[in-house]
């Protein structure tokens, strides 16, 4: 396999990395690990790190960072970040970060389906050990799931007549196995939904449309949502006092989790929020990445226990 550079462009770094206040032999946690951009600028400033990851090629990118023994570098499920910290004494620790978007490298050229932009197989597993895909659920579930799903995960529109389209179309074409052919689907009843609009108008609505879909489906075959609440609980308990925890999200119904999240166990006393509003990306890092335009910070503190 050929390591690829679009792993290298950590969203948010400067504030991330304000916001950890990194110390000098403190132990930290990437529950995001990816390509290693945080974990390297971390143990730069002179962090232990604990990277965990989902992705086997996200993993064999941060290995060939050649960080070291102060890089621990763990496959695994955020979702089980206190079995995973205990076993590898990462406990009482100095900071967490997590960075909840796809790297460019998986949504151009995983071969996993991420993007609607290439036709690959319909799969958007992060693990490959798996079993459920994407094209399982589109293939099996039915029309009043799929529109469960893409209302809730996407909250999306015109989720009904999607759902209902996708059920028809694999009905009169056989399995929908790729991306190209979910998208022809949902192309097909758009189409007709806004068969008045201009050419320019109407890729306006589809491609954000296909956007939406495409992250439900993502959320739902990797349950996405369900681990981080439980992952953002965990990690409250994993840190020492004056701990930070920081969240980086970039859909709304991620920072949304992330918010509600924080209040609740401000409200309990175990931490205090930091920002009250996200901190987002200045113009400079838009125009160098793109991706950073729809990125949120937010940051919590463990309480220091009197």
């Amino acid at each position: 396999m050929v390591l690829s550079s679009t792993y290298h462009f950590p969203v948010l770094l400067s504030k991330v990395l304000d916001g950890l206040e990194v110390k000098d032999g403190g132990k930290y946690i990437d529950a995001t690990l990816g390509g290693g951009g945080y974990a390297k600028e971390i143990i730069n400033r002179g962090g232990r790190v604990l990277g965990i990851d989902r992705d086997e090629e996200a993993l064999l990118q941060s290995e060939s960072l050649g960080l070291g023994e102060k890089l621990v570098i763990v496959k695994g499920n955020f979702a089980e970040i206190g079995k995973i910290a205990k076993e590898h004494g990462f406990v009482e620790v100095e900071g967490i970060v997590f960075d909840l978007g796809m790297s460019t490298n998986q949504l151009q050229k995983s071969g996993r389906g991420f993007s609607y932009l290439v036709d690959e197989p319909l799969d958007m597993r992060m693990d490959q050990k798996e079993e459920m895909t994407a094209a399982d659920i589109v293939n099996s579930y039915s029309e009043e799931k799929l529109y469960e799903i893409f209302t809730k995960f996407s909250e999306e529109l015109h989720s009904r007549a999607i759902a209902a389209a996708i059920v028809r179309a694999r009905s009169l074409d056989g399995q929908i196995g790729t991306t190209g052919e979910l998208v022809k689907a949902i192309d097909g009843i758009l189409q007709k939904i806004y068969k008045d609009q201009q050419s320019m108008d109407y890729k306006r609505k589809l491609l954000p449309t296909l956007s939406r879909i495409f992250q439900a489906l993502r959320i739902e075959v990797n349950d996405e949502l369900t681990s981080l609440k439980s992952a953002i609980g965990q990690s409250v308990r994993l840190l020492r006092d004056g701990g930070r925890l920081l969240i980086v999200s970039y859909h709304s119904l991620e920072d949304r989790m992330v918010k509600l999240s924080f209040r609740n166990y401000e409200k309990e006393g175990l931490i205090k929020i930091l920002n009250k509003q996200p901190q987002v990306a200045d113009y400079r890092e838009i125009k160098a990445n793109p991706k950073s335009r729809s990125a949120k910070l937010r940051m919590a503190q463990r309480q220091i226990l009197s």
